[in-house]
């Protein structure tokens, strides 16, 4: 789930812009949904979404990086945040994680636990059988697990 990079060039000057951080970029081919996801320190709510959204239509409108209809949506990473770049990983080392990776690793392609660490681009990802190894470059998906203290 990497940000495709051709649309973060154009999109990330525009969200930085306006005052955000650009937390990642999906685009579903089949649905034709360009999902960006902006992260700010203190939150993000309609207004946020509805000011980046009608700064990167125009932008997309000229630019036209993507042939054919598609739908933007502009949203906030939420609770359960998709990690794009290995830097989530590190800024949320500690948190749990659910991910799958492109292809099988010792016979897994999903794993979920906590995130131990990274280093050289090897995301460790703790779980009640050890320490998994995930080269980075291999990660398709990745979410945070919400966390609650009750």
């Amino acid at each position: 789930m990497r940000m495709p990079e051709h649309l973060q060039r154009l999109i990330e000057p525009v969200v930085t812009g306006l005052g955000y951080e650009l937390a990642g970029i999906e685009f579903d081919a089949r649905a034709r949904i360009l999902r960006v996801y902006i992260d700010h320190p203190d939150g993000i709510g309609l207004d946020d979404c509805s000011k980046v959204s009608y700064q990167l239509s125009g932008m997309l409108d000229v630019e036209d990086p993507i042939p054919g209809q598609y739908q933007l949506e502009i949203s906030s990473p939420g609770l359960d945040r998709p990690l794009f770049t290995i830097e989530h990983f590190e800024r949320f080392a500690g948190r749990q994680v659910r991910l799958q990776t492109m292809r099988s690793l010792g016979g897994q392609r999903r794993f979920k636990g906590r995130i131990a660490g990274v280093r050289e681009g090897v995301v460790d990802i703790e779980d009640e059988t050890g320490t998994h190894a995930i080269p980075f470059d291999l990660i398709d998906k990745a979410r945070l697990i919400p966390e609650f203290d009750i």
